[in-house]
């Protein structure tokens, strides 16, 4: 240990006795008046002990710079975590079924939320949608105590107010999540708008599903503070949410979100920003090869849908997830990917898919989309 040649004599060469017994060479010293060998003993003993000052002095220095570098480290760990943001107030910009979900599950864990959309009417029809699945949440984790699945829902709707001035309610939250339609200049719009009223801590968050973050994030001056968080539908059931980092997203801004996501229960995966992210970019282009097996007429849609829920496991086929998912978001999904490499076999236009959005007739949200519903 550092301390433990404090306690061995000092060095031969440096002891009194020596320094009379001979000069540097070994040879006998010439006999000096026994004032000046005093004197020359005194120095000696003064130079062991003041080497033996320097050992103290350089061990106590070692020991002081390893708890200076311990508590440096410490402070350096302590001041990184404190400046994460802790996410406390959210503002949903959406009030459809993602943002409507995602509005739900940050309620239901203790944030105060803020669903924003266009209309009240909008917004009527969302609170509605919200409280309709928190009693099936509630039905299902109190089937025991109904009384306490009442107080759960109420208590969870009171965390959530509503607007249709998205400006208004962006100054004082710490992260704002956007759930609107998959168009890279409506979300770019919105941003813009909210950049400038947003606090300077404020967190920017796309729910974008094919988009690439770094394209939305430029439409601010706040690149640092912006991330994606793909949820998956429907919110309250799906565990996964993907962030998004780009290479301008800060990672106390990542760090952030992480944490967020945990507190909203869910599992986080990490990816770059790529096309698709990992989701999508491996489901979508499956649920269109099963729309072009349909459209060159080997197989109808029903069996396709039986035997990939049959035979691969699925809990549903892609013409059912498709319906579920919107027809008119993954047609822009599929455009977006058609403009970055028109040459890409998987990303070709789907002619039934196209026929289908333009005739408004977008999925289970429609009523009809490949299959129709009451």
């Amino acid at each position: 240990m550092g301390g433990a040649h404090l306690e061995s004599p000092p060095p031969p060469s440096l002891t009194p006795r020596n320094a009379r017994a001979g000069g540097a060479e070994g040879r006998p010293r010439p006999s000096a008046p026994r004032g000046q060998l005093a004197a020359g003993a005194c120095a000696a003993e003064n130079f062991a002990g003041s080497c033996r000052c320097r050992r103290l002095c350089v061990c106590s220095m070692a020991f002081v710079t390893r708890q200076f570098v311990r508590s440096v480290s410490s402070s350096s760990a302590a001041s990184a975590s404190a400046k994460k943001i802790i996410v406390k107030h959210v503002t949903v910009i959406g009030g459809g079924l993602m943002g409507a979900g995602i509005a739900q599950v940050a309620a239901a864990t203790g944030h105060t939320v803020v669903l924003v959309d266009q209309t009240e009417d909008l917004l009527a029809k969302s609170k509605k949608g919200i409280e309709e699945s928190l009693r099936k949440v509630a039905k299902k984790k109190f089937a025991e105590n109904p009384k306490a699945g009442d107080e759960f829902v109420e208590k969870t709707l009171s965390s959530i107010s509503t607007s249709t001035d998205a400006a208004s309610v962006v100054h004082s939250t710490d992260l704002v999540v956007e759930a609107i339609v998959e168009n890279l200049k409506v979300k770019s719009e919105v941003f813009t708008r909210l950049d400038k009223f947003a606090s300077e801590h404020t967190i920017f968050a796309s729910n974008t599903s094919s988009l690439q973050i770094t394209n939305i994030a430029n439409a601010t001056t706040r690149q640092d503070r912006f991330a994606g968080l793909h949820f998956f539908n429907p919110v309250p059931l799906m565990k996964l949410v993907e962030v998004i980092k780009t290479p301008m997203t800060s990672q106390k801004t990542y760090e952030s979100l992480i944490d967020f996501t945990k507190a909203l229960g869910k599992h986080p995966v990490s990816c770059k920003d790529t096309p698709g992210f990992i989701v999508n970019r491996l489901l979508v282009p499956y649920l269109l090869e099963a729309v072009r097996l349909y459209e060159r007429g080997d197989a109808s849609k029903e069996d396709i849908d039986t035997a990939m829920k049959l035979g691969a496991g699925y809990p549903m086929g892609p013409f059912e997830l498709l319906d579920y998912v919107g027809l008119d978001t993954t047609k822009f999904i599929m455009d977006g990917w058609y403009e970055m490499d028109a040459k890409n076999p998987l990303f070709q236009p789907i002619p039934s898919l196209n026929k289908l959005v333009a005739e408004n007739k977008l999925g289970k949200k429609t009523g009809e989309g490949y299959y129709k519903y009451k």
